[in-house]
């Protein structure tokens, strides 16, 4: 599990005395605890624990870029360099994407398996795609895809 990876990964940074790493893979932790929370709460909690660190990580990561394309045009290099060095920590834990091709079969099979044929049925095919491979899917390119293959 990506949780017991980052586990291991803190403390071996730990011990290997990398501050700026453990600093990054404590800031995970707490992410996905607070996330953990929020699942608690929630009228319906996520059925796999995958997908929940892989969403959190994910949206981390959108997070560090957008930093870094901010500090980069205003001239900040040393703070998005510190981004940089978060990012590559994320993207450690982050599972391979699917790729365009990838998405595009597992497009046309749910099409097949719902019987979907037009843009109403966009809300089922997302749904049930999410479902199947929520945790390698890529929410943008999917939904790009799913409009495209419906139109």
């Amino acid at each position: 599990m990506i949780r017991d990876a980052i586990k291991a990964a803190t403390i071996a940074a730990m011990k290997a005395g990398e501050k700026d790493r453990t600093a990054a893979l404590r800031q995970i932790s707490a992410k996905i605890k607070d996330r953990d929370i929020e699942e608690r709460t929630a009228a319906q909690p996520v059925a796999d624990d995958d997908v929940l660190v892989t969403s959190v990580l994910q949206k981390m990561a959108k997070q560090r870029r957008e930093s870094i394309e901010m500090y980069d045009a205003g001239g900040r290099t040393e703070l998005a360099a510190v981004e940089r060095a978060e990012l590559a920590v994320i993207e450690e834990f982050l599972p391979q994407m699917m790729d365009e091709a990838a998405t595009t079969a597992a497009i046309e099979a749910i099409k097949a398996d719902l019987g979907a044929s037009s843009m109403k049925d966009m809300g089922a095919v997302m749904t049930e795609l999410r479902a199947r491979h929520g945790a390698v899917l890529d929410g943008k390119l999917a939904s790009g895809l799913v409009k495209a293959a419906l139109s």
